[in-house]
């Protein structure tokens, strides 16, 4: 309950946000040139064709787009118009220059935002361990929210370029799917991971969005029908389990920090990993970067999260970390004995745009 006041305090923030900007664009869109032509300089006539023209502008982005990336592309051209009028205010100049500028410099920026996210490269890590284990190449994706930048046939694309690192097992960290995921691209992704060639095969544990915010029939198919074709198609599922492979290392799948909310329990990271040999490497799944602490003080080696989408946008990239929602945001770090990673992800939730990261897969390789 807490966690969805805080989220709701957050979407009621960014409205009024919005508003205030939005409101802020109006005044700004009516002091154009071509505005107080139009509008004969009077007042009530320029505010309309200002509003004319930012609905205009917005409506051509949503249906380019969708509403929130319109939105979010409007955002950022106020942004860099309020950089320009800086300028113009520094160098005391006065121009609709600005505003010109504005549009190319967003078009260009997030022109490349759209690349990151639409584009996958693969992260590498390289990681050392007293354990005897030999070595294992672990390659993780999470946040593949299929449907959003590609959907479940796309997804054999990148099911060839993991092949190619010749993976020793493959782990998914949550929010395959998503609640817009249709039940067509829910079964074609599912076909597609059964053709990932691994050593050791591949494990999935649930993300927030996997076992769907609604009921099932909104969007055709329930977290069990999920599991059904995931398991049909060769992937192993991990709901607080683990499992030894080749004597040598442990998969862990822990359960979402989501099912708190739903009114479920999840095990603790003690009573996760309480049984297991601890001269063995030990690797979890957890798809929220959000209990870094009692996992320092676990016996776990390897921790891999998703869920943050490496920030997303700037400036709003630790966001969750300032919350207290996530620990960790992108990247590698280390902790007493345990290393946590948490990727970017293949894809995105809703957002088009990555800025200040990409869209990726990992290869990790443990020595």
């Amino acid at each position: 309950m807490s966690e969805m006041i805080l989220w709701g305090g957050i979407f009621l923030v960014s409205l009024i946000i919005l508003i205030v900007a939005l409101t802020f664009m109006v005044n700004k869109v009516r002091r154009l040139g071509f505005v107080r032509k139009l509008s004969k300089d009077k007042k009530g006539p320029s505010i309309a064709i200002a509003i004319s023209f930012l609905v205009a502008l917005i409506v051509i982005g949503a249906v380019v787009t969708t509403m929130l990336n319109s939105l979010i592309i409007v955002l950022h051209l106020l942004v860099f118009w309020l950089l320009g009028d800086l300028v113009a205010l520094i160098i005391r100049k006065k121009s609709n220059a600005p505003f010109y500028i504005a549009c190319g410099l967003t078009v260009i920026y997030m022109s490349i935002a759209a690349y990151l996210c639409f584009t996958v490269v693969e992260k590498d890590y390289k990681l050392d361990t007293t354990k005897d284990v030999g070595s294992i190449r672990v390659v993780q994706f999470a946040d593949s929210h299929l449907g959003t930048t590609f959907d479940g046939e796309g997804l054999n694309k990148y099911v060839e370029q993991i092949n190619a690192t010749n993976p020793d097992v493959v782990l998914i960290t949550g929010d395959f799917v998503d609640d817009g995921t249709s039940c067509e691209d829910m079964i074609k992704g599912c076909e597609a991971l059964g053709k990932l060639d691994t050593t050791y095969g591949v494990y999935f544990s649930f993300g927030n969005h996997d076992k769907g915010y609604s009921d099932a029939s909104a969007r055709g198919f329930s977290g069990d029908d999920l599991v059904r074709e995931l398991e049909k198609n060769g992937v192993i599922v991990l709901e607080d389990e683990a499992v030894l492979i080749d004597n040598r290392f442990y998969v862990v799948g822990r359960q979402d920090r989501s099912e708190e909310s739903r009114g479920n329990t999840r095990a603790e990271m003690d009573e996760l990993l309480k049984d297991l040999d601890t001269t063995k490497y030990i690797i979890v799944m957890d798809h929220q970067p959000n209990d870094y602490d009692n996992q320092a003080k676990s016996s776990a080696d390897l921790v891999l999260s998703g869920h943050t989408h490496g920030g997303q946008l700037i400036p709003v990239s630790d966001v969750g970390i300032w919350i207290g929602a996530n620990d960790a945001t992108y990247g590698l770090e280390s902790r007493n004995n345990t290393d946590f990673i948490v990727t970017s992800g293949i894809s995105d939730w809703e957002i088009l745009f990555k800025t200040g990261c990409r869209s990726e897969f990992v290869v990790i390789d443990v020595e």
